[in-house]
């Protein structure tokens, strides 16, 4: 842990940026989340601060009402904080959400059985959910998104209250997350209608003690952009390296990859051509895709500048922001915006990398060689045999290139 938190700073001081993470000690437990830590670990992926979230109560509520419509969120809503969130990016939270998506699945308990749950039912599948389990008070089902979960939700609400039933509902990343956390929300406020969420890390809910006033809306998911701009960096030097065929191939491999895979809608590429734009149902997805594609240019010799944002200006603003955070050659960077705050993914090179797993896995070496090299030095000095801590350093750089 010290050694992790020594190289963060070094890190931090040679990109001018804060870093937050370099690879990931995260725990997988299926062979998905297994491939992407071993791929995080691997290529020493680097989660960085370019400019940091202010994350408290009042600026998550502010986000959830941008990302929600308006007319989704009554004006007689309460907000309520079940635990708050950590003062800064979970770097586990964030991944896990990258890998596996965001909170999806929506729990709805009725505090009292009615026939109404079958109307739930059916708003759901209006909305694209998926119904997983149903009983006469309870329900599980798989939404698009978490923010479709939230709305679908709120609607259900205002139903439930108006024919006389409190309604509690909440959003997560299973089932039974989502059980828990009605749960948790249960022992907070009783049995007051609500739904609950997550968000960095916290826990959260928009309660309402009175009947939701809510004009009705049509259900149908909105429409939520999350662009994605991909540029090659030097492209000009890359060509003259390894040849114009092969840019396009990679490319070629890319745009591939995103149109039949990545559920990425493509909207500007030519063949030949070194950028690209995408439109992402998610920023999950999005950020993803993202890592997917920079790992695979740079295993082919071509970095890769990458940047999501809410429109095709601000990921392509992202994606130059991605030019900040260089040590000394070009590196795969993915650049994108956290609550109020920007971070990146910075891919290091592959003499930093090996540097990197030089020190991680001989550093036991090093510390022997820095020892043996400062004591015989300070004997050398001490006896007036000074050139002793020259031929000390000449048989420890022996050692370590033998090791090597």
């Amino acid at each position: 842990m010290a050694f992790n938190n020594l190289m963060k700073r070094l890190f931090s001081q040679l990109l001018h940026k804060r870093v937050i993470s370099i690879g990931t000690s995260y725990f997988a437990t299926n062979e998905l989340e297994t491939d992407y830590v071993s791929l995080i670990n691997l290529t020493k992926t680097m989660l960085v601060e370019i400019k940091p979230a202010e994350i408290n109560s009042k600026t998550i509520f502010a986000n959830l009402e941008q990302e929600i419509d308006q007319r989704d969120l009554p004006q007689n809503r309460k907000f309520i904080e079940i635990k708050p969130a950590e003062d800064e990016v979970n770097e586990f939270a964030l991944l896990s959400n990258i890998i596996m998506g965001n909170d999806r699945y929506l729990y709805v308990e009725l505090f009292k059985p009615s026939p109404i749950m079958e109307t739930f039912a059916q708003m759901i599948l209006k909305a694209n959910g998926e119904i997983i389990e149903k009983g006469k008070t309870e329900l599980v089902s798989r939404m698009p998104s978490k923010k479709e979960g939230i709305r679908v939700a709120i609607r259900l609400i205002s139903l439930g209250m108006q024919n006389g039933c409190n309604v509690r509902a909440a959003v997560g990343m299973t089932g039974a997350a989502s059980i828990e956390r009605a749960i948790d929300m249960n022992m907070e406020i009783g049995p007051t209608s609500g739904v609950g969420f997550t968000k960095l890390g916290g826990e959260y809910g928009v309660i309402f003690e009175t009947i939701p006033t809510l004009e009705r809306v049509d259900l149908t998911p909105m429409q939520i952009d999350n662009f994605m701009y991909i540029d090659a960096k030097d492209s000009t030097g890359f060509i003259s390296k390894y040849g114009k065929d092969k840019l396009i191939e990679i490319m070629n491999d890319i745009n591939a990859y995103i149109a039949n895979e990545s559920e990425g809608k493509i909207e500007g590429y030519r063949v030949g051509g070194d950028d690209l734009i995408i439109n992402f149902p998610n920023k999950e997805i999005a950020l993803k895709t993202g890592l997917d594609c920079a790992w695979y240019a740079m295993n082919n010799g071509l970095n890769l500048r990458v940047g999501i944002g809410k429109s095709r200006r601000e990921a392509g603003e992202n994606a130059h922001l991605s030019d900040q955070l260089k040590i000394y050659d070009d590196t795969p960077v993915i650049v994108f915006d956290l609550a109020n705050g920007k971070y990146g993914y910075y891919i290091p090179s592959e003499f930093t990398r090996s540097a990197l797993d030089f020190i991680t896995n001989k550093s036991s070496l090093l510390i022997g060689v820095f020892l043996f090299v400062f004591i015989v030095t300070m004997i050398g000095w001490n006896t007036g045999n000074a050139w002793l801590g020259f031929v000390a350093l000449l048989f420890a750089l022996l050692v370590v290139t033998i090791a090597s």
